[in-house]
């Protein structure tokens, strides 16, 4: 188990199927994980049952449980997960907006950073987040992740055009 001091991080179970379908069904969550139509609980069940074979899919997901409630608040994925490059891409999604600004997200993202450091010896993560997305980005900037390109007008929200950012932490140059 990774654990921090507010919470731990550990594998999806299939017992986190309703969860999860429930995060990733309300439409407040779409607008960053570029859903598009609800998922079926066949869908998400198949997507857990996949979760072992993380080396072939190049994708890991870890639910974030908070520690004092022992209650799932979030979700924490790496996709693109590469073994030769040893990189992968991150995203994290604290689901209640009552649990968010509490510092759970920082220590999810910090507790999984040390994890594939020492266990895949990954050298960088990297995420993408839409340009109006100031807490996501005051997030990674604070965790030392740097901004390396703009994608223009990458996404279409209600008429208007947003731009997607790309951060990236090298971790050779960011240890002490």
């Amino acid at each position: 188990m990774l654990k921090g001091d507010k919470i731990y991080l550990r594998r999806v179970e299939t017992y986190d199927a309703t969860t999860i379908l429930f995060w990733e069904n309300n439409p407040s969550n779409w607008r960053v994980s570029n859903t598009e139509i609800p998922f079926s609980l066949h869908e998400i069940e198949a997507f857990i049952d996949n979760a072992q074979a993380f080396r072939t899919t190049g994708q890991l997901r870890l639910m974030i449980i908070e520690n004092q409630t022992n209650k799932s608040i979030g979700c924490l994925d790496f996709f693109e997960m590469n073994f030769k490059e040893l990189r992968a891409g991150v995203g994290i999604l604290i689901n209640d907006h009552a649990d968010r600004g509490k510092g759970f997200a920082q220590e999810s993202l910090s507790i999984a950073e040390e994890y594939v450091k020492k266990v895949f010896n990954f050298r960088q993560l990297f995420c993408n987040i839409q340009a109006d997305n100031t807490d996501s980005i005051a997030l990674f900037e604070k965790l030392g992740y740097q901004k390396q390109g703009v994608k223009k007008d990458w996404y279409k929200i209600d008429g208007s055009y947003i731009d997607e950012y790309f951060y990236q932490k090298r971790f050779e140059l960011n240890e002490e």
